[in-house]
């Protein structure tokens, strides 16, 4: 069984993420979104509302599972018994930064990383870029899916 891991922050979850999301369950038989916890980091959404943006988009498909995890991916995926990271390519800069995590996850481990790049319609959007858009109140709607909702 192929299980790979899709980590990140997911605050929110962008269009991006959801792009890569719906193209890789197409190559594991396991696609676990995994929102990692970093208690040094200000979130704009709750760990709660997160994960329920992610559940709400993909709570029905059994190829995929949302989990929340602390510490090094690497050590998530040992002890889980993944063999793939997940990962999106938006541009120059994501690779020389994936591409470092990358080789470092490969010294630690020997768990492959897979990069899929983002569809060009959605490759300007981060999530920090959407929580500028919705700090100033501007229409962040066509950046995220729609189960992502200010409250």
């Amino acid at each position: 069984m192929k299980k790979a891991i899709f980590p990140g922050s997911f605050d929110p979850i962008t269009l991006g993420h959801h792009d890569i999301i719906e193209r890789g369950v197409t190559l594991f038989d396991e696609l676990i979104i995994a929102i990692g916890i970093n208690a040094d980091k200000n979130y704009m959404f709750s760990l709660e509302e997160r994960k329920q943006f992610i559940a709400e988009s993909f709570g029905n498909n059994p190829k995929i599972k949302i989990v929340t995890y602390e510490g090094l991916t690497v050590h998530f995926c040992q002890e889980n018994n993944i063999d793939f990271i997940l990962r999106g390519l938006r541009n120059p800069a994501d690779f020389e930064f994936e591409k470092s995590i990358a080789h470092t996850n490969r010294d630690l481990s020997s768990i492959e990383t897979v990069f899929l790049l983002t569809a060009a319609s959605t490759s300007y959007i981060s999530s920090s870029i959407v929580r500028d858009v919705i700090r100033n109140h501007g229409d962040y709607t066509k950046l995220v899916p729609k189960t992502v909702r200010i409250k």
